[in-house]
């Protein structure tokens, strides 16, 4: 089998890659940007957010550096992303899933100025969270009916928890 990411190797820059562009991008960019990162041999690290300040603080350090930012929001962040005062009922997650799309949406509309291309990812979704995925590819789906792409570039759905059947 050939290498998939052979075809990096010789590119000098991730703004080589076709189609990257400032701000968030999503499907075959931003599976390019990461097979970009393992055919240099470095690791893009992703950091979870629970605000504004702290989605400012890594498009800022990113950009002074000129490297791509990985901004993930986990089911508790997102919903102190939202306000810690909202219902958050169990089997629901209704904050949960408020704080994840408007940090996704924070960030799409921010990131484009810092100059730089971002991922939005979702952190360790479990068993027990996944009316917050649910919520979650929802808002991806009507995002995509009116941009042609999703609102996060990628979901983790860990199973890891659950027994061996």
């Amino acid at each position: 089998m050939a290498d998939p990411c052979a075809q990096f190797k010789d590119m000098k820059s991730y703004w080589d890659i076709p189609g990257m562009k400032a701000g968030v991008i999503t499907g075959k960019v931003a599976w390019s940007l990461l097979q970009f990162c393992k055919a240099k041999g470095f690791a893009l690290p992703s950091f979870n957010c629970t605000g504004s300040s702290s989605c400012n603080a890594v498009l800022e350090a990113a950009a002074k550096i000129g490297m791509p930012a990985y901004i993930q929001f986990s089911e508790g962040g997102a919903a102190f992303f939202a306000g810690k005062g909202l219902p958050n009922d169990k089997g629901k997650l209704q904050a949960s899933i408020l704080g994840a799309c408007a940090g996704a949406h924070y960030v799409r509309n921010v990131a484009p100025a810092y100059g730089i291309p971002v991922l939005v990812h979702s952190d360790h979704c479990a068993k027990k969270l996944l009316p917050w995925f649910d919520g979650m590819l929802e808002a991806d789906e009507a995002f995509f009916a009116k941009h042609g792409e999703p609102l996060f570039s990628s979901h983790m759905l860990d199973l890891s928890e659950e027994p061996d059947v």
